[in-house]
């Protein structure tokens, strides 16, 4: 029993600071591997832009863990979470609708622009937000109405909204967790959602794109977007099972721990994203554990520097 809520507690950890690091990392918000694991566990105070968002985003994350029972699907719980975003950046946009009508655009190589999409006007942001809740409210008590199918639709639809002038990708996000939360889907405590989405991203903007099309004439089709976020949380829950049945079944010690993770990973591996993946081992651990590996074998070590990695020696176990 120890051991399973040994590893339960390790994941909860793990998909903390993915969470944190992966949702930002969409966005071009990014801080040092070192910086970030400090600011997760509250262990420092921000001390750059990026870093002020990054620990906006814990917060707002860890309240979503905390009191998901708490939080209703209107639109002032939305502002609430959009103002602790920015609550250390100091910035005014936090908490607040959109006060120019904004755009989805994607710039080439070259710096050419291309309109993708036009999300709802400034001015009719708060009316839609509202009516987007009601609806929300409205479908889950329809009998014969599975929730997790009307999940995706209402995310897509906060997004065609747009309704804040920054922040909406990271509050869809964290608005998918709520939902799922919510509905009694809990594998976002343990698996993050915003790594697998970050992980398949190419994915998620083309479901996004597809779904989005003929949205403001009420002729889009939802099923891309859903099909992909069905994709997401199943792919969560596979992964929670597979953990959990590697750290749970086996009492692994910490050096045991490193050495399947690195023998499980395809490919490559650095120092610091088994770091990321053992929150509760110290770097120092893991250093020293991965110079005992190479000096037995096991182990492969690659490049030098900031650019090593390593691989497991496939050719000594055979």
């Amino acid at each position: 029993m120890k051991a399973k809520q040994d590893a339960l507690t390790q994941l909860v950890e793990v998909a903390r600071i993915q969470s944190v690091d992966t949702s930002n990392r969409i966005e071009g918000i990014y801080t040092s591997d070192e910086r970030l694991r400090k600011i997760v566990m509250d262990k420092t105070a921000p001390r750059t832009r990026n870093e002020q968002e990054i620990a906006g985003y814990r917060d707002a994350l860890t309240t979503i863990h905390e009191s998901y029972d708490f939080i209703p699907i209107k639109a002032t719980s939305f502002l609430q979470l959009h103002r602790d975003l920015y609550k250390f950046a100091g910035a005014p946009i936090g908490g607040r609708y959109k006060i120019a009508d904004n755009e989805i655009a994607e710039i080439d190589a070259d710096g050419n622009k291309t309109i993708c999409f036009m999300p709802v006007p400034a001015w009719q942001t708060a009316e839609s937000i509202d009516k987007l809740c009601e609806a929300y409210d409205e479908v889950l008590d329809k009998p014969n109405v599975d929730p997790l199918l009307i999940l995706p639709m209402f995310i897509l639809d906060f997004l065609c909204i747009h309704p804040f002038s920054d922040g909406n990708g990271r509050m869809s996000r964290l608005l998918t967790l709520l939902l799922l939360y919510k509905l009694g889907y809990h594998v976002g405590k343990y698996i993050s959602i915003e790594k697998v989405i970050h992980d398949s991203k190419d994915s998620y903007y083309e479901a996004l794109q597809e779904s989005s099309r003929c949205w403001h004439e009420g002729n889009n089709d939802d099923l891309p977007f859903v099909r992909y976020t069905l994709g997401v949380v199943l792919a969560a829950y596979r992964e929670f099972s597979e953990r959990v049945d590697h750290f749970s079944n086996r009492n692994l010690s910490k050096r045991d721990i490193i050495r399947e993770i690195i023998k499980e990973t395809s490919g490559t591996i650095t120092a610091a994203e088994i770091t990321k993946r053992c929150p509760d081992i110290s770097f120092r651990t893991i250093q020293r554990t991965l110079s005992d590996l190479q000096n037995s074998g096991e182990v492969i070590k690659l490049g030098g520097g900031r650019y090593t990695s390593y691989t497991w020696n496939r050719e000594k176990e055979s």
